[in-house]
């Protein structure tokens, strides 16, 4: 599967009502640590095997969806189970890591 670019318009159905859990990846093209990160999650991406969805919210294109999630710094990633945040960290992080946060 492709990561799914998220906005306003979609992220309810998406991600909030989404029946598997979704990794959302908040970043910008001006962040550095977030353009190292992108092969990582698009390799995530396309690895799953439907148990998982990637998404990736631009912050500076959806500015009203990084406010509503209080990012602050960017990478940010979180885990959306059942419409809720059940994980979340900053940074560049490890394929592994993220997909432990999956689990």
């Amino acid at each position: 599967m492709a990561e799914i670019t998220l906005t306003t318009e979609n992220f309810k159905e998406e991600v909030l009502q989404s029946n598997v859990p979704v990794l959302v990846d908040f970043w910008a093209t001006w962040c550095g640590p977030c353009q190292m990160m992108g092969p990582v999650v698009e390799e995530l991406a396309n690895e799953s095997d439907g148990s998982y969805k990637v998404g990736k919210v631009n912050v500076d294109e959806q500015g009203e969806l990084a406010q509503q999630y209080g990012i602050m710094s960017i990478p940010s990633f979180f885990v959306f189970k059942d419409g809720n945040v059940t994980a979340s960290t900053i940074g560049a992080q490890s394929k592994d890591a993220l997909l432990a946060m999956l689990k």
